[in-house]
């Protein structure tokens, strides 16, 4: 899909397949959190996330604190059996 028709497609779906997956782990790890939004921003392949999480978990702590809490998330969930995508399939679908 080109890139402008991709935008257009994503303003008609709430989430991907991958964000749902991220967001769930996300509040399974921060079940106190407000607040959670995960918008890929890989073009749709599942590479790359920007991560919103509003938690009184993050209170008094440093932002490389926080930001290694989120980290750790995200390493419990690539390295599961069913990660949201792969670079490869982030390779080939920008080719």
């Amino acid at each position: 899909m080109l890139p402008l028709l991709y935008c257009v497609h994503r303003m008609f779906i709430s989430q991907t397949e991958g964000e749902l997956k991220v967001t769930q782990v996300l509040r399974e790890n921060f079940p106190r959190a407000t607040a959670i939004k995960v918008t890929d921003i890989s073009g749709g392949c599942g590479a790359m996330y920007e991560i919103k999480i509003e938690s009184e978990e993050f209170k008094e702590k440093r932002t490389v604190q926080q930001h290694q809490m989120v980290n750790q998330a995200g390493f419990e969930l690539l390295s599961s059996s069913d990660p949201p995508a792969s670079a490869s399939q982030c390779w080939e679908y920008r080719h």
